[in-house]
């Protein structure tokens, strides 16, 4: 018995390291199989440092007293020697019963511990799995994973993990977990696992890889026949079988044992929820998405994440509905289902547990989770880096990306840490499945102690606790609503703040399709008091205006806001904005017009510059742009060097280009808008003529450069074809090129063959190579034999096969060529050697021109894409280019060489000669001009407003805005119409009216119809 003077010392002391029954720890502490603790001066240390010391000690008794005197005698021995192991032991005991429970039935996994001794140890899949390796049946899965989660909780509540590597290693057991329960389902159903292929997709906290100790796993099945089954297999017997393996996991993980229950699978997030089949095929999974998902659905794919079963299946579901859950945004009423959905979870929560509620309440984790995700899947589309699953890096890469606020995303990480490791402990204590901050007192004080509160436990956890869900609940107003209210004040100093409902009318009368998305970009560029937001504030009133002024507003800021967030720091990017008239109305103009022109500028930001220079917009000649190139060339130390600045130089000449087309098309206050549509075609496409051929002389000259010093072994020339040598270069065209050589006096035929070969080798493998610049695609197809011929010939070579070999057609593809880089002299006699065919003495025969006709109406049969509307193809269709260039160009062939005005490359410059001379009328020439132009326009346009070539009007219905915009149509109701419907309409009919004119004229002009 102790002496009654030791009681009141040992009381004392338990109480100071924070027993709250220091009797019944005194007890605990004489039992005879305590051994060797008893003793130990760093035992009361240790179990003061625990989250609840009496729930330890009682823990640590029961872990004795399960075990036989020798295996007991080695544990307590190793508590005394080993104090990592002592604290992490400890930890668990005094923050989990439900572990302590677990120990008391399996003593002997205490032993687990001593496997992560070293801190910087962090178990992934492949450590979880092995694991579960001996895991053969439910119940010693339910223990190996038990054994699993002991090791983590010991990390975690020893501070050896934060709480974002626990909840990815929870996620990593998680995932290790399914596999063996799949492993156990198909092991009890070998016939069901041979005639199917399942793969499990992990959603939630799970796919997001941010688990708590205890919560519903969430999953999707995906299932298909074998692939050895071969097409016409039966995928409803594979279905069959593989809802038998799923329903089996689900059990295997969700039934509750004396071991307890490992979790429940929940696969309520499939299409149709809990109403739909439980698995479906992949090609069932996107229909549903396709067709009927809601927003919600979308939200929810963002974490979605293959864990288990048919490794190929799952990344092909996870590849099939990202580009879904990344369109998502565009949906209409996006964001007010997002925010209606975020309300409607806090509406349900009854009113006696709001206060309580650590997940779904105000202030609580969904908070954070919603804002983030609402951010990620509106910027998200465009910015990849926004794409990951976790909530925390999510957002630390939405505040890299400038999307929030640096500080913001500080305070909001330090919040949700916060709030994910109250949680944590909440659970980790009975692991069991709740969101609800304990009341009472005892409860309280364990989970203060646990988050290292130990002054006030209580107190200081509440004080902490509402600090942060104040600031989770303030920063999730913000993003959700307060720029509508902050950032529209800030625009105009001084004027009175708006109501929601007025601030939101005020953006959506401009036509901002997302104005809470608007106004995040706007708050993010004028908050503040630097002089930068100052100038920002001034021009950001008259911005939103131009922006208005085009299809895509939304699409015009989100591009400022990124180029501003590029050049912000640079001291004349605003000042260029402030203090040059056009400067910025050019940038509104060119970034709300479609995609092209800000990809081009955003590559390189500085090229803003151009919009601000009074001659900014005027190309710059091919002489002028080969000196450029060249001199870019002499400085490079290597090809792939020197050919790089060149496409540099294409670059920046490319953003000229289309923004000056742009600007001529829109008009400014300063500017108005071109009235000629075809002036406008022309400056395209001498432009791109000039720059691509510039271009092609400057990796002509890095090329020889390199490998030959000044000389080539052989003259070498490239000549235009197709657009390019007419001069009538579309953004989305190709270079049509043919490569001629001629060896040098003395040089043998075959080195220069090889040289010559190599040359264009080259070219065009550094023209193409990928960078951040856009590729030159040179097209060599128009030389003599196609694709079977040699890629350079000689001119002697080109001479005999013109003579010998020549088809109709390739005398009617020469009417283009023109010489464009290389040796000049080589070009020339090129010309002279071709002219003969292209421009016959006696004019081109009635069987020529038959043959023609022929070939014109076979291509108009069988060239059309499937599917196009041929009243809409700009290039195949009714009174579209190729109608006009053929009818063009029979006239060439057949007058060229009586007629010299028809001796061009050029379209527009051989009609009009052939008006002149008399060919055909005043009236048929028009007529053909107008269509020719006008289907150019749309070819141009289509890839300024997508960004990638199409000979057809878009689909989308603000890229069909931004289009009409393009082509003069002005934005505004017409006849009762809404704005796009109107214009767009009225674009289309014009088209079709155009081109059914010109169609009439070929008929009659080029067929020969009466």
């Amino acid at each position: 018995m102790a002496l009654p003077g030791r009681r009141s010392s040992t009381f004392t002391r338990l109480l100071r390291h924070g027993f709250t029954d220091p009797s019944a720890a005194e007890r605990l502490l004489d039992l005879p199989e305590m051994g060797p603790v008893r003793s130990d001066p760093m035992l009361l240390d240790a179990l003061g440092g625990t989250a609840d010391p009496d729930l330890a000690l009682r823990g640590l008794v029961r872990l004795a007293e399960a075990q036989l005197p020798d295996e007991r005698r080695i544990m307590l021995d190793t508590v005394v020697t080993a104090k990592p192991l002592r604290d992490r032991l400890l930890g668990v005991l005094g923050a989990s019963e439900a572990l302590g429970d677990h120990l008391a039935r399996h003593p002997e996994d205490w032993q687990v511990l001593v496997t992560y001794e070293l801190a910087d140890l962090h178990p992934g899949v492949a450590e979880f799995e092995r694991g579960l390796t001996e895991a053969k049946d439910p119940v010693s899965l339910r223990i190996a994973y038990r054994r699993c989660l002991l090791a983590i909780a010991a990390r975690d509540v020893c501070g050896t993990t934060d709480v974002a590597e626990a909840a990815a290693e929870l996620a990593d057991l998680a995932t290790a977990t399914l596999r063996a329960a799949l492993a156990i389902a198909r092991a009890a159903a070998p016939e069901d696992a041979a005639a199917c292929r399942l793969a499990v997709i992990a959603m939630g906290k799970c796919g997001g890889h941010e688990l708590n100790y205890v919560s519903d796993v969430d999953v999707i099945f995906v299932g298909e026949p074998p692939e050895a089954a071969g097409e016409g297999a039966d995928e409803g017997r594979a279905i069959q079988a593989a809802t038998r393996l799923a329903s089996h996991l689900m059990r295997i993980c969700s039934e509750s044992t004396i071991e307890g229950t490992i979790w429940p699978v929940d696969a309520n997030l499939r299409p149709e929820g809990r109403n739909g089949p439980l698995v479906r095929t992949l090609s069932s999974h996107l229909a549903y998405y396709q067709r009927w998902a809601k927003t919600w659905e979308f939200q929810a794919l963002l974490k979605a994440r293959a864990v288990a079963g048919d490794p190929a299946l799952g990344a092909q579901y996870i590849e099939a509905v990202s580009p879904l859950v990344w369109q998502a945004a565009e949906r209409e009423h996006f964001v007010p289902d997002v925010q209606k959905m975020r309300r409607r979870v806090v509406d349900n929560i009854p009113p006696g547990q709001v206060d309580r509620e650590l997940k779904l309440g105000p202030g609580g984790l969904r908070d954070v989770e919603f804002a983030v995700q609402l951010l990620q899947l509106v910027h998200g589309r465009s910015d990849a880096s926004l794409r990951g699953g976790s909530t925390l890096g999510a957002l630390a890469a939405l505040a890299a990306g400038g999307y929030v606020g640096r500080a913001d995303a500080a305070q909001l990480d330090e919040a949700y840490r916060f709030l994910r490791v109250m949680e944590h402990r909440i659970q980790l204590y009975r692991l069991r499945r709740t969101h609800l901050v304990p009341e009472g007192e005892a409860d309280l004080r364990r989970l203060g102690r646990s988050l290292g509160l130990r002054g006030e436990p209580v107190v200081e956890l509440n004080r902490a606790w509402k600090r942060h869900a104040a600031v989770v609940r303030r920063l999730h107003e913000k993003i959700f609503y307060r720029p509508l209210l902050d950032a529209v004040a800030q625009l105009a100093p001084g004027e009175i703040r708006l109501s929601p409902k007025a601030a939101r009318q005020r953006l959506e009368a401009l036509g901002y399709g997302d104005p809470a998305a608007a106004l995040r970009h706007l708050e993010a560029l004028s908050s503040g008091v630097s002089r930068k937001a100052a100038i920002q504030r001034t021009l950001l009133p008259v911005l939103l205006g131009w922006f208005a002024d085009s299809a895509d507003p939304d699409a015009g800021l989100l591009g400022f806001r990124k180029v501003s967030d590029a050049l912000g720091k640079t001291p004349w990017y605003l000042r260029l904005l402030r203090d040059e008239g056009a400067a910025a109305e050019n940038l509104a103009r060119v970034l709300s017009a479609g995609r092209l022109a800000p990809d081009l500028l955003l590559r390189a930001p500085e090229a803003v510059a151009i919009l601000g220079d009074p001659n900014g917009l005027t190309p710059r000649g091919r002489d002028h742009l080969e000196q450029e190139v060249l001199a870019a060339v002499g400085r490079a130390d290597t090809a792939e060097v020197a050919v790089a600045a060149v496409r540099g130089v294409r670059r920046r000449e490319l953003f000229r280009t289309t923004a000056a087309d742009i600007i001529g098309s829109y008009g400014t206050e300063e500017s108005p808008a071109e009235k000629d549509p075809g002036a406008l075609v022309d400056r395209v496409g001498d432009a791109l003529t000039d720059l691509n051929a510039a271009t092609l002389a400057g990796a002509l000259r890095a090329v020889v450069r390199t490998q030959w010093g000044d000389t080539l072994p052989t003259r070498f020339a490239v000549i235009g074809m197709g657009r390019f040598g007419g001069h009538e270069m579309g953004y989305g065209s190709d270079a049509d090129v043919l490569f001629v050589h001629e060896p040098r006096e003395g040089v043998d035929e075959q080195e220069a063959a090889r040289a010559a070969t190599t040359v264009v080798t080259e070219m065009r493998r550094l023209l193409q190579v990928p960078s951040s610049e856009p590729p030159l695609m040179i097209d060599a197809d128009l030389r003599p034999e196609g694709k079977s011929g040699p890629m350079v010939r000689t001119l002697a070579s080109y001479a005999a096969y013109y003579r010998r070999w020549s088809l109709g057609w390739e005398s009617q593809a020469l009417l283009r060529a023109e010489p464009m880089a290389g040796d000049a002299e080589l070009g020339r006699r090129f010309i002279e050697l071709i002219d003969p065919l292209r421009y016959p003495v006696d004019g081109l025969g009635e069987d020529g021109a038959r043959e023609i006709r022929r070939l014109k109406a076979r291509m108009e049969t069988e060239r059309l894409p499937r599917g196009a509307d041929p009243t809409l193809h700009t290039k195949l269709g009714r009174g579209g280019l190729s109608d006009v260039e053929w009818t063009v160009q029979l006239l060439q062939m057949r007058h060229g060489r009586s007629v010299p005005g028809l001796r061009t490359t050029r379209t527009r410059v051989a009609l009009a000669a052939a008006r002149e001379a008399g060919l055909l009328s005043e009236e048929d020439a028009t007529v053909l001009d107008d269509a020719w132009v006008l289907a150019t326009r749309v070819r141009n346009g289509a890839m300024l407003v997508r960004g990638r070539p199409g000979d057809t009007f878009p689909s989308d219905r603000r890229e069909l805005g931004a289009m009409g915009r393009y082509l003069g149509y002005a934005p505004g109701p017409v006849r009762g119409r809404p704005a796009t419907a109107a214009y767009s309409g009225d674009m289309l009919d014009d088209y079709r009216r155009t081109t059914r004119r010109a169609r009439v004229v070929v008929d009659r002009l080029f067929y020969g119809a009466e």
